[in-house]
Parts: structure tokens; C-alpha cells; sequence
């Protein structure tokens, strides 16, 4: 352990006699082993601003002033060392923490996630009798095919008030709150008594047929300027034949645009989530779908012009390194335009280059790069190049419409209005991810609102698939513009939603397919991300993560993570765990009774409205075989232990006779 502090402090540029320091009493080395090479590699170094008189070593006869700098400098390096956290007093071994405090500690880390009775221990006999039947009735084919249906058929046939009944009984009492935000009260104090949190979503989603799910999307997602509804291949324009965006999406609720009207009846509603988030959680979630809050054609164009401007970027700064660091200077900028036919002489490149390098730094990186494209105009006009087929002029970059600009600024109005709305409340508010030939625009979106809300606490936090191939490039990319302006970064990590739509929509049309190419990529992806924001939380980093998955390895991979990068408490606050209401209880439970940030995503509404989200789930259950096993297997294991300890208190018990010495 001395040896890695020394080490340490050689790193550091400490001097051969400020290295005396470590010879002494090993009451810092452990700290030092655990935490401070952490620490140099996050770019920490304790001695900055110390001197020589700072790291005078006690010896006989010294002043009392020299022992007094002595055990300043001590104290202020402890403190540097986070000494200040209960936990780390633990590791230093100081001698009056007290018992209870460190089993404290060992229950937040010895979770047991095999242990049916503490995963159910806030659900009564009913529920989980409930529960081992909805998972059960989730294994038949037939029914989670034909759920819908048949649903409506029994509300015709008995009417919606015994209708509604069973459903509370049944499956929309385990996968659903309530009706309203009245209703809900009672699910979300239950979890709040067993340190779980909620993220509220209104799960109320529109019925219609696959017919008019196309007939909207080909009208949303058209150009006023464009009379054909189709626009041949490509992955930015609509295609009827992929026009229902449910096909094949059992995790995700989707949106078609029927108005402005509707999308601002869709933000009245949110704001409802908000409120509810308010009143029923300390510091809860409230999530949403920016396809509800406006146009999805601005969003494909717009995607369109974010995904061929980073193209265009990498064109000119190499593929090289990480997409952060990537840059080009003024030559390259203008050999690159040469190669690239850009009808530019060579005093328009200066001028432009000049234009670009916002820092004045003589380079141009993504960040600077992705700041042009706000002035969409002007920066669509610099890169124009003469067509080989037509010979007449045209840019490298596609250009936004006065009607796409328009749609634009409704969006992002009634985002501001929700974002508002959140901060007041202190509510957080969660912008769920979507198909990939939206998500460019919804993140820049996403980002714009965090620089104006994140200042000084997480409001805004946007969604990463990890199934998607850019997805490391674009937290990266997102992450160091949020060092860069200092604001806090909060994002949700999950693996995704539409990979069977995506692949077959990519091979349909002849582009890149965006996703993985196996699940196991896809699960390396996520933990090497999360891996990676851990480690950025540890560095000070001003993160809020959300790790929602129902994958226990991964929940088990963040939690050995954090535990061997010893995080503090207030470390530990920048990092959550969420799962499904009525999924994975035996993870969420046993995380929230250690201490951890645990949430359920609750959704409510009116039992007749969240008939598609209940199918989904249904479907889900099926899909994922083995987390739906151990779930019924737990279940049962449960109800049988319940069922022995009755009949143990049902048996009469004989009376003790009275013995005589």
C-alpha cells in the first residue's frame, strides 16, 4: 500500500522530499491503495498549491508552529481524500464509527437477489398470488396474441363495470397504478415505504388500426412541398410499408401525429405526470416521447441533417481516435474541401475556417462543429459542390424548410413549457428514446434543454440504446459538451426497444443497419458504458445515470463497479436503478431495502386506454423467457413458504405442563 501511494505522488511530480510524507504511520495508506491512483487518473493531484513548508516532517525538537502546518496539511489532504464520508472513516479505521454503521455499509453491498421473501416482503399473500398468475397466463401463446380482442369481447359481453372489475383483479392491477393520480397514491407510498422511488407515465395509448397508423405517419412524416407518398429508399424519409411504428416493438409506446391540437393535449397530460411526480415522490421522474409533442417529419429531416453534417465532419477530421478528440486545422480543412470538389477559393476557406474555430484555438472539433449547425442555414450554403450527373449546384448538407423551422419552434415550446415545469416542481424529466431515423433530433433537442435547465441540478436527462453502434460516440460526444459549458449531464441507459423493426427496415431499404450485430455486443456496449460513467462519476463528474434494466448481471456488474471504485454517499446519489412496475421485483426490492436509488416506472390511466400498454407487456413477459422463469420460480417459492407457515400456526399448540422442582 505504500508503494501505490508513492507511486501516486511520483506520478504527481511530487518532490524526493515531499515523498517523506508516506513514511508515515500507515493510517492513510489504505486510502491511499483504494482511492488516490483513482484519483491521478482522473487528473487529481493533492499537492497542487502546497509548498515545502506545508510537508515539514516532524522531528524531535520542531517547532510547535511546523507540527501545527504538519497537521494542517493532514487534514486538508484527508479532506481531499473525501476522509469527510462515513464510509471512508471506515476504511481509514477510525476507532469510534460506531456498529451499526458498518453493518450499514455491508447491507448496501451484500444483496441477495435469490431471496424470495425479502423481494416480496411488502406484497400481501393476494398480490403475489396475482402476480405468479399474470406471469403464468404470459406463456400462452394464444392469449398474448389475441389479448385485445379478447378483452373487448368480455367487456361486451359483461359490461364495462364487472369488466373493469377484473381487470384490477387481474393484470392491470399488477402492471398498473391506477386511473389517476387519486389512485396511485396508495402504489407509490408502498414503494416509497420500501425505498423505491417512481417515474410516473401516462400509459393511455390510442387503438388504431394498422391502416390508419400508416394513412398518419405517410401525412405526418411528408413534406407540405412534396404531393408522393413515396420517396424511394433511404433512411430519412417515410415508408408506408414500416408506417406502423408498433410492428414489432413490445417495449415502447408510440405516438402518431394527428394535429397541433393533439400534441398540445399530449403536453397537458405530461404536465399531469409532472404534477403527479410532485406530489407523490421526493426528487421523482416524469417521462416522455418528444413524437407526442410535435411533427415527426421535422424530426426526420432534421435527423437527417445532424447524421450527414457528422459524416461530413469525419470526412474532414479522420476517423482517428475517439469522436471527441478528432479535429482538423486550417490546411486539412482546405486540401479536404479541394478533394471534396466544395466550390470555395482559398480566401472563403479562411474565412469560413475562421467562422468555424468559435474558440479560436486553430482547430475544429465536433463540439465547435455541432455549434454551426444551430445557424442551419449559413452552414448548409458553405459546403455547395457541382452535381456529376445534373452539373448544376447543390450542398453537401440538406437544408430546413421555412415550414421545418416553424415546426420545430412549436416543439421545442412545449418542451420548454414541461421543462419549466419540472424545475419548479423539482422533478425530473426523462426523455425516453425512439426509433434511430428520429433519435439525432430528439438528442440534440435533449441537449439544448439541458444546457438551459441542467445548471444547477439534473432536470432534463435524455435516453442511450446500447444496442445502436454510434451509441458510445454520441455519450461521448453529448458528455464532453456538458464539461465543456458546465452543465450536469443526466442520461438513462438501456439496451433499446426496435431492433427487429430496425434491421428489417435497414435491409428493406439498402442503408447501414444501426444495430448490433448480436445481443452479447449489445450487452458488452452497456456495460462498457456503464463501466465508463462510473468511472466519470468517481472523477468528480457532474452525471446523473439511470441504469434501467431488467438484467440482473448488469445490475450486478454497476454494483461491483461501485463498490471496488469505493464510492462516497453523495457519488452514490448520481447513480439509479429502474425497473417496470410489476417486473423484476426481485431486483428493485432488495437494491432499495440496501440503500440504493431504486425506481418503478408506474403507469396510470383509465383501465380501457392502457389496453395496448398491457399487451405490450404481455408480450414482453413471453419474449423474455428466462427473467419471466426465475420470476415464476421466486413466486412460487414464496407463496409455498407463506402457505407452510400457516399450517405451522394453524396446528394447536400443547399447553406446557407446570414442573415442580
Amino acid at each position: 500500500m505504500y508503494k501505490v501511494g508513492l507511486n501516486c505522488a511520483i506520478r504527481c511530480g511530487v518532490s524526493r522530499k515531499s515523498q517523506l510524507f508516506f513514511r508515515e504511520p500507515p493510517r492513510l495508506q489504505s486510502v491511499l491503495s483504494t482511492r488516490l491512483s483513482s484519483r491521478v487518473l482522473c487528473g487529481f493531484n493533492p499537492w497542487r498549491g502546497l509548498n515545502e513548508d506545508n510537508l515539514k516532517v516532524h522531528k524531535k525538537g520542531s517547532t510547535e508552529v511546523g507540527q501545527l502546518k504538519k497537521a494542517s496539511f493532514m487534514l486538508r489532504f484527508t479532506s481531499l481524500l473525501h476522509s469527510d464520508s462515513k464510509r471512508n472513516f471506515e476504511t481509514i479505521g477510525v476507532s469510534n464509527v460506531s456498529e451499526s454503521k458498518k453493518k450499514l455499509v455491508e447491507k448496501q453491498w451484500d444483496i441477495d437477489f435469490e431471496n424470495a421473501e425479502k423481494a416480496y416482503m411488502n406484497k400481501s399473500t393476494f398480490e403475489i398470488l396475482r402476480a405468479a398468475l399474470v406471469f403464468q397466463l404470459c406463456t400462452i401463446n394464444f392469449l398474448v396474441d389475441n389479448g385485445i380482442y379478447m378483452a373487448k369481447y368480455v367487456e361486451k359481453i359483461f359490461g364495462q363495470k364487472i369488466f373493469k372489475t377484473l381487470m384490477k383483479l387481474t393484470v392491470y392491477g399488477h402492471f398498473v397504478a391506477g386511473e389517476n393520480q387519486e389512485e396511485i397514491k396508495t402504489v407509490i407510498n408502498k414503494l416509497q415505504e420500501n425505498g423505491v422511488g417512481a417515474i410516473l407515465d401516462y400509459g393511455v395509448e390510442e387503438d388504431l388500426s394498422e391502416e390508419k397508423a400508416k394513412d398518419l405517419e405517410m401525412t405526418s412524416c411528408t413534406s407540405d412541398a412534396d404531393h408522393h407518398e413515396e420517396h424511394g429508399g433511404g433512411k430519412y424519409k417515410p415508408h408506408r410499408q414500416f408506417g406502423d411504428r408498433r410492428q414489432k416493438v413490445v417495449s415502447a409506446r408510440t405516438y402518431f401525429y394527428e394535429g397541433e391540437e393533439k400534441c398540445d393535449e399530449n403536453m397537458k397530460i405530461f404536465l399531469k405526470c409532472i404534477d403527479a411526480a410532485e406530489f407523490a415522490t421526493d426528487g421523482g421522474f416524469a417521462a416522455i416521447k418528444l413524437t407526442a409533442l410535435g411533427r415527426p417529419q421535422f424530426l426526420l429531416q432534421f435527423s437527417e441533417v445532424l447524421t450527414k453534417a457528422r459524416q461530413l465532419f469525419q470526412k474532414y477530421s479522420g476517423r482517428d481516435g475517439d469522436i471527441v478528440s478528432r479535429k482538423f486545422d486550417l490546411k486539412r480543412f482546405e486540401n479536404k474541401s479541394e478533394k471534396l470538389g466544395v466550390l470555395m477559393s482559398r480566401d472563403e476557406s479562411r474565412k469560413w475556417f475562421t467562422w468555424m474555430d468559435r474558440d479560436d484555438t486553430g482547430f475544429v472539433d465536433l463540439l465547435d462543429w455541432n455549434e454551426l449547425i444551430a445557424d442551419n442555414r449559413k452552414f448548409s450554403k458553405l459546403f455547395n459542390v457541382i452535381d456529376p450527373v445534373t452539373g448544376e449546384e447543390q450542398s453537401l448538407l440538406p437544408n430546413l424548410s421555412d415550414s421545418e423551422e416553424a415546426q420545430m419552434k412549436r416543439m421545442l415550446q412545449r418542451v420548454d413549457v414541461l421543462a419549466q415545469s419540472a424545475l419548479e416542481k423539482g422533478v425530473r424529466l426523462m426523455i425516453d428514446a425512439e426509433q434511430s431515423y428520429f433519435q439525432p433530433a430528439i438528442s440534440r433537442i435533449t441537449m439544448e434543454m439541458m444546457r438551459k435547465f441542467n445548471k444547477d441540478r439534473t432536470v432534463i436527462m435524455n435516453t442511450y440504446q446500447c444496442y445502436l453502434k454510434d451509441a458510445r460516440d454520441n455519450v461521448l460526444a453529448d458528455l464532453a459538451l456538458s464539461k465543456r459549458e458546465q452543465f450536469h449531464f443526466g442520461l438513462k441507459l438501456v439496451r433499446g426497444a426496435y431492433m427487429l423493426q430496425e434491421r428489417e427496415r435497414a435491409q428493406e431499404f439498402d442503408y447501414d443497419d444501426p444495430i448490433q450485430s448480436n445481443y452479447d455486443e449489445t450487452n458488452s456496449n452497456y456495460n462498457q458504458l456503464l463501466n465508463f460513467l462510473l468511472q466519470e462519476i468517481f472523477c468528480e463528474g457532474n452525471i446523473t445515470i439511470m441504469a434501467a434494466t431488467h438484467n440482473e448481471e448488469s445490475v450486478k456488474y454497476a454494483l461491483k463497479t461501485m463498490r471496488e471504485l469505493d464510492m462516497t454517499s453523495e457519488q452514490l446519489s448520481q447513480v439509479y436503478f429502474g425497473q417496470l412496475l410489476g417486473m423484476c421485483d426481485h431486483i428493485t426490492f432488495p437494491l432499495g431495502h440496501a440503500g440504493h436509488h431504486a425506481f418503478k416506472y408506474v403507469p396510470f390511466g383509465p383501465v380501457a386506454d392502457v389496453l395496448p400498454y398491457l399487451h405490450r407487456r404481455a408480450q414482453e413477459n413471453k419474449s423474455v423467457l428466462s427473467a419471466s422463469k426465475k420470476e415464476r420460480q421466486m413466486l412460487r417459492r414464496e407463496l409455498w413458504r407463506r402457505a407452510k407457515n400457516m399450517m405451522h400456526l394453524s396446528k394447536p399448540q400443547v399447553a406446557r405442563s407446570h414442573v415442580t422442582e
